[in-house]
Order: structure tokens, then sequence, then C-alpha cells
């Protein structure tokens, strides 16, 4: 079987694919640019396997007068720079000894002993230069059909780090097919293990979580990961029920994990997925619109077009009802608007913390005016709910 090559940077490798070949060396393109090619799932990152050791692929960088960058050399990875693009290319390994979340390696030659310690099967295939497709373990089927499942034992992959119980239903999302369904094994292997996520750093958690959220419906994957308690595992108090009706809302817009993390919730989500505090600031701000404006108007005017249209969204799918058209134009309307009226208009009468009080209650007049409301207007209803 081929795979085309054009979307994997052919041209850029050629001559580090000539460089290996001369040198006795084999360098195959090897994981998910493998899988995306033959599912025809976009471009991601290309990364390479190879039989050469991180010192044979110093030597070839040195003759070849490239970058090589020592990025994991004590797993096998060098990151060669080539036309201000990054390949990772890492040497063919085995694991010796894991401990949940890092690995002792030895470096070897054998294709299939590489392929043996990845973690699912559709991860496990690779293809040299020329596109032909190399499946050292008869797993091509499990691509074809988009299965997502374990190599091996799904538990013994687990325990050599925790973090695949996410990726697992990571990849679920992205990859796996409404027709094979979730991997039945792997899912009970998840579900037995859900424990040991808590060796895995916040960080990571977090990452991947995200990661999961982009898919184009990672409804499915999240509500399999609250029915074998992995959610709760990583994040207390969210909720998956009404993901599926915001896909269904998005209407083609692009998959934004802050609007799906916005619906879905948790407790103390900055110190459980350990994200930033302006992609804190950003989720709660659409969560607290979504759950306390019933104007469609105020998110446009509060957050802008975009945000508006998400926390609407999100408000939307909380309270299992569907967005219209009509709010859809309000809310691109009032996010070009302003207030008429500002402090100096109110200035003579109030002072001080009253004065913001009234500022407050202008904005809710006006924009429950629709924000028809001119500025005299609005200073004589504020004046009259002041009193």
């Amino acid at each position: 079987m081929k795979i085309n090559t054009g979307n994997l940077k052919k041209d850029i490798l050629s001559p580090l694919f000539l460089a290996f070949e001369k040198a006795s060396f084999r360098l195959l393109y090897v994981g998910g640019c493998v899988r995306n090619s033959i599912l025809n799932a976009g471009t991601t990152d290309v990364d390479l396997a190879t039989d050469a050791t991180p010192q044979h692929m110093h030597k070839l960088a040195k003759e070849m007068d490239m970058r090589a960058i020592s990025t994991g050399e004590a797993y096998g990875t060098l990151t060669f720079r080539l036309e201000r693009h990054n390949f990772e290319i890492t040497t063919f390994r085995k694991d010796i000894r894991t401990d949940g979340r890092r690995a002792v390696v030895q470096f070897g030659t054998s294709l299939k002993e590489d392929a043996a310690r990845r973690d699912f099967t559709i991860n496990a295939l690779y293809s040299n230069s020329q596109g032909t497709l190399i499946d050292p373990l008869g797993i091509i089927e499990d691509v074809k059909k988009q299965r997502v499942c374990f190599i091996g034992d799904a538990q013994t992959r687990i325990k050599e780090d925790y973090l695949r119980i996410l990726r697992f239903f990571r990849f679920h999302a992205w990859f796996g097919g409404l027709k094979s369904g979730i991997d039945a094994e792997g899912l009970a292997a998840c579900a037995k293990l859900g424990s040991g996520l808590s060796n895995v750093s916040k960080e990571r958690i977090g990452s991947e979580f995200f990661k999961l959220l982009a898919a184009s419906n990672p409804a499915p994957s999240l509500s399999a990961m609250e029915n074998s308690g992995i959610l709760k595992h990583i994040l207390p108090g969210a909720n998956a029920r009404p993901l599926s009706l915001l896909v269904d809302l998005e209407k083609g817009l692009k998959p934004d994990a802050l609007r799906r993390l916005a619906l879905v919730g948790g407790d103390q989500m900055q110190e459980n997925l350990r994200l930033s505090k302006a992609i804190i600031k950003k989720i709660k701000m659409l969560r607290h619109l979504a759950q306390s404006s019933e104007l469609p108007q105020e998110h446009g005017y509060l957050l802008g077009a975009k945000a508006g249209w998400d926390s609407w969204l999100v408000r939307c799918a909380l309270l299992e009802k569907i967005a219209t058209e009509d709010e859809h134009k309000k809310i691109i309307t009032s996010a070009s608007k302003n207030l008429p009226v500002e402090a100096a208009d109110f200035v003579d009468l109030f002072e001080g913390s009253a004065l913001g009080a009234v500022l407050r209650s202008a904005q809710e007049i006006w924009i429950s005016s629709n924000m028809q409301l001119n500025k005299s207007e609005l200073i004589t209803q504020v004046l009259v709910h002041n009193k």
C-alpha cells in the first residue's frame, strides 16, 4: 500500500533521507503523519524513526552542516532543523522499565520492537520516503476502520504511562469511527486504572484535555469519560451531558476548546488543569454571562461579537434551547455600540461607590431597552430608577 507523502514535507526532507540512506541507515515516517495521510485527516507534525543512534545522527548532522538539537537524547530523540522546520527523529527502541510517567529505553534496530512499544495501533505505522507503507504489527485494518485500540494488553500499556488514559479518549474523539464505537477492552482498562492519573502532572492532563475538546465532535468521548469515572478524576464537577447540544449549535464554527470547557465547567479548573490565568479568565467570563444574562445584546456588548456568540451558545446548550439567527444579529449589532452616558453625566449628583452603582444601573437599563434609548432618555430613566 502507498500513502501520499505530498503533505509530509518530502521535498524539504529529501537531503536527510538521502544522507541516512548513504550511511546505510533507515529513515522512516512514523505515527500520526502516516495515520493522517491514510485517513486524509489533514496535516500534523512530521515525526521520523531510524535505526541510527543519537551518536550516529549527530555525526550525520555535522557532515551535512545541519543543526541537530538534543531535545530528548536519552530517549533517542534529536530535532533536526531544515528550512525553518523542526523534525524530530527518534532511534528505534524498546522500553526496559517504566514507572507510569517515564521510561528507561534501550536503542535497537528492530522495527517490530519499536512498533510494539507504542501506545495505540493507529500510531504504529511507518512509511519510507517513497510512501510505501510498513505495518510491522499487521494493524492496518484498525486505521482503515478507525478503531482506537491499545497495542497488546491495555492495562500494561496504561501502566507504562497513565496519560495514555486521556490519549485513548482524545484519539477516539479525533479518529474513532461512529460505527466501530469505543474499544470495550480499552475503556474497561481506563476505568480500572483511572486513579493512576494522580501520577500525571496537571500540565500534561490540561494539555491533553484541551486537545480532546478541540476535536470536531468530542461529545461521545467525553460522555464515555464521564460514564467510566475518568472525567471526575481530572475535573470534578464537570458535566459532559450538554456538550452534544453545543456541538450541534456550533453550526460549522471552528471547534473551540475554550468555548466547550466553559460549558462543561468543573471545580478548581485552574488548579486541576494548570491553565493560564488568561484562559481561565476567558472561561469564567463566558460561563458567568451564559448563566446570568438572558439578553443576547448584553453578551455582544460585554464580550464582543465572537465571544458574545460563544457565551450565548453556551447558555443555549445549558438551557437545552435553540439559538436563533435573530439572537445572533442582536449580538453582532450590540458589539459595536457604546453606552451613551458616562460618569461625567452624573458626577454632580452621585459620588464614590454610588456613582459606580448608577453607571451599572444605566448599562442595565440601556441594554434592556435593546440599546434604543438615547442619552437624555437614558439619564431620565436612570434618575427615576435611582431616586
